[in-house]
C-alpha cells in the first residue's frame, strides 16, 4: 500500500513508540480543544478526541492513513488531566498514592480517502506505591512529568513509583497501543512486517 501514514500528535512519546514499527510516517499536530464534554465518560472523551484529531488532519491530507490518539487517566471514575505545574502534579500523586489509576488510551486509524475509521479504547491499570511526600517531591524534581496524564512516565523514572501494572499492551500506558494499531493497519492492507 502506498498510502502516507500520519501520526496526528505532537507527543514525542507517541512518535518514539511509532518508530518501533519501522514504517515511514510523519507527525502533524492537530491542535484541538481537549476539554471533556458535560456528562462524558472518560473513555468516551479519549475516543472522541482521538477521532477528532484524526479527522482534522484528514481534512487536509485526503489520501492518507491517519493515526489519532488520546489518553485519559481516571481515579474513582474522575478524570486526571495533565498537571502542567509542579503543585498540580504533587496534588495528583498524593491523591494516587497506594491506589489504582486506569489509563484509557484511545486509538483510531482514519482512512481519509475512503472516509472509514477503526477505533477502540485500550485500558491499562496502574497501582501506585504508597509514596511519602518526600518521595513524591524527589520524583517530580527529577522527572518533571508535567505534560503526562497522571503525573507519571513509566518509560522513565516513573517506573519507581509504580507498584503494579495490568493490561494487554504496555504501550497503551505511554499513549499509543501498538498491538491494536498493527491490527488496524493490517485491516487497511498496510503491512508492518
Amino acid at each position: 500500500m502506498d498510502k502516507n501514514l500520519i501520526l496526528a500528535s505532537s507527543s514525542p512519546y507517541r512518535r518514539e513508540l511509532l518508530t518501533h514499527l519501522q514504517v515511514p510516517f510523519t507527525c502533524i499536530s492537530p491542535d484541538v480543544d481537549e476539554t471533556p464534554l458535560p456528562g462524558e465518560l472518560p473513555q468516551q472523551t479519549a475516543l472522541r478526541l482521538a477521532q477528532v484529531k484524526a479527522r482534522k488532519i484528514g481534512n487536509t491530507h485526503t489520501e492518507a492513513l491517519i493515526i489519532g490518539c488520546d489518553q485519559v487517566a481516571t481515579l474513582d471514575n474522575q478524570q486526571l488531566g495533565k498537571p502542567l505545574t509542579h503543585d498540580n502534579a504533587t496534588r495528583q500523586l498524593r491523591l494516587m498514592r497506594g491506589r489504582e489509576v486506569t489509563f484509557h488510551s484511545a486509538l483510531c486509524l482514519y482512512n481519509a480517502a475512503s472516509n472509514s475509521m477503526q477505533a477502540e479504547v485500550v485500558p491499562y491499570v496502574v497501582r501506585f506505591r504508597n509514596l511519602t511526600d518526600a518521595q513524591i517531591e524527589n520524583y517530580l524534581v527529577k522527572e518533571q512529568p508535567y505534560h503526562c496524564a497522571g503525573s507519571a512516565k513509566s518509560e522513565g523514572l516513573g517506573i519507581a513509583i509504580i507498584e503494579k501494572m495490568t493490561g494487554d499492551d504496555p504501550n497503551a500506558l505511554i499513549g499509543l497501543p501498538l498491538i491494536a494499531l498493527v491490527n488496524m493497519l493490517q485491516n487497511e492492507g498496510f503491512a508492518v512486517i
